[in-house]
């Protein structure tokens, strides 16, 4: 499923490390093939309808929503940001 991005998630992305940037990179390219690769570890954000987060790695997450044929991403951040504000 394509994927498309929040003015948030970029301003956020561009943020990162170059490191977790790429590490972000990979997670959106497993996410575009498969939304259940156990890499990613996708489940609903608890307590938030239709909002989904995904590992990038033991630190860092993105969430998500998915939106007819899109996942639209919302944030990326450190496990306890990226969930503050999903």
């Amino acid at each position: 499923m394509p994927v498309q991005f929040t003015e948030r998630f970029v301003k956020q992305y561009e943020r990162l490390p170059e490191a977790i940037q790429r590490k972000v990179d990979k997670a959106l390219r497993l996410l575009d093939a498969d939304f259940r690769h156990p890499g990613l570890r996708s489940h609903p954000v608890e307590g938030i309808e239709d909002i989904f987060e995904a590992r990038v790695d033991a630190k860092y997450r993105v969430t998500f929503a998915r939106d007819e044929d899109v996942f639209l991403m919302r944030n990326v951040d450190n496990h306890d940001e990226c969930l503050r504000n999903p």
